[in-house]
C-alpha cells in the first residue's frame, strides 16, 4: 500500500513539474511576433494626414502618412519588419478582434466600448485631429447649417464604427444619419449632393478640403469629451505583453519629440503645406473690401477731375 501512495505522490510531482516547466515554456504574442519577424498592422488608408494612399508608390511603400510612420517605429522598436494590411475601417477592428491581425493603428479614439473589447495604447498624439470633430459641407450651404437644428431631417454621412458616427448620433439626434464605409466615398457622395454634411476630424477635413475644391467647414462643431481627444492603437484583448511594449515605444517616442516632426511630414505629404481654409463669411468680407478700396478710388478721381 505504502508503495503505491509513494507511486501516486511521485506521479503527482512529475505531472506538476512537467506543468511549470511547460508554464515557463509559454510564449507571449511579443515573442511570436520576433520569432516571424513581422509586426502585421491593419489600417485604413482614408485618413489623411494620419493614413492614405501615396498613388506614385506601389506595395507597402505607398501607405504613409503619421499612423504609417508610428507603424513603423514600433516595429522598429521590437526589431522586425512591418507589414501593413489596408483594409476598411470598421474591418480593421474586426481583424483585431479575431486576432488576424498584431494590431491596429488607424486614428482610433479612445471610447468605452472599444475599452471593454480590445486592448488600447496609451494616449498619442493626434495632430489637428486632437481636439475637434467638424462637419463638411459644399460651400454653398455654409450659411444654411449654422446649429444643430439646421441638421434636423438632414442627411449626414458618418464612417461606420467611427467616433464620428457616435457623434452624430448623440448630438444630431433628428438627423439622417448615413453610414458610409470608406471617407472618401463620403466625400464624393458630399459633392454629388447625395448627402448634406459629412462628419470627420478636424485635421481630415483640412487634407479634404486642399484636394477637393467646393467644400468648407460648418461653423457649427461637435463637444467632444476630454476621453476622446487624443488616438490610441487597439490590440487583441489579453495581448498585455504586446501593450506594455507598444507603451513603452510610444512614451520614447514622445519623450524625443518625435510626434511633432512626424504630424508636419504628414501634411506635406497630404497637401495641406498649401491648403487654407475657405468659407463663404470669408469670401464676402473679401468682396466687400475690394468693393470699399474701388469706391475710395473712383472718389479720388472725381475729387481730382
Amino acid at each position: 500500500m505504502k508503495k503505491m501512495i509513494c507511486m501516486a505522490l511521485a506521479l503527482v510531482m512529475l505531472l506538476a513539474l512537467g506543468c511549470t516547466a511547460f508554464a515557463a515554456e509559454e510564449k507571449t504574442e511579443v515573442d511570436a511576433i520576433k520569432e516571424a519577424g513581422v509586426l502585421v498592422v491593419a489600417l485604413s488608408p482614408d485618413f489623411a494626414p494620419m493614413e492614405f494612399v501615396d498613388s506614385s508608390k506601389q506595395g507597402q511603400d505607398q501607405y504613409v502618412g503619421f499612423d504609417v510612420t508610428l507603424a513603423k517605429y514600433i516595429a522598429e522598436y521590437l526589431g522586425v519588419e512591418l507589414e501593413i494590411q489596408a483594409m476598411s475601417f470598421d474591418a480593421c477592428q474586426t481583424a483585431v478582434a479575431m486576432d488576424a491581425v498584431d494590431m491596429s493603428i488607424s486614428g482610433y479614439s479612445w471610447k468605452e466600448d472599444r475599452a471593454e473589447n480590445f486592448e488600447l495604447s496609451d494616449y498619442y498624439y493626434a495632430g489637428d485631429n486632437e481636439t475637434e470633430q467638424v462637419l463638411l459641407l459644399r460651400e454653398e450651404d455654409f450659411e444654411k447649417f449654422t446649429k444643430p437644428e439646421d441638421f434636423a431631417g438632414v442627411t449626414v454621412g458618418a464612417q461606420n464604427a467611427s467616433l464620428q458616427q457616435t457623434l452624430v448620433e448623440e448630438q444630431l439626434p433628428d438627423a439622417n444619419l448615413q453610414v458610409i464605409g470608406e471617407i472618401g466615398v463620403g466625400v464624393m457622395e458630399l459633392q454629388s449632393g447625395n448627402i448634406d454634411a459629412l462628419a470627420v476630424a478636424d485635421g481630415n477635413a483640412d487634407a479634404i478640403m486642399a484636394n477637393n475644391a467646393g467644400l468648407v467647414k460648418c461653423s457649427w462643431e461637435f463637444d467632444v469629451a476630454a476621453e476622446y481627444e487624443a488616438n490610441v492603437i487597439m490590440m487583441h484583448k489579453g495581448d498585455t505583453a504586446l501593450l506594455a511594449v507598444v507603451n513603452e515605444a510610444l512614451a520614447e517616442a514622445y519623450e524625443n519629440g518625435y510626434y511633432g516632426p512626424w504630424y508636419d511630414e504628414a501634411k506635406i505629404a497630404a497637401g495641406l503645406e498649401t491648403a487654407t481654409e475657405v468659407s463663404i463669411a470669408d469670401e464676402a468680407e473679401e468682396v466687400a473690401e475690394e468693393a470699399a478700396e474701388e469706391a475710395e478710388e473712383a472718389a479720388d478721381e472725381a475729387a481730382a477731375g
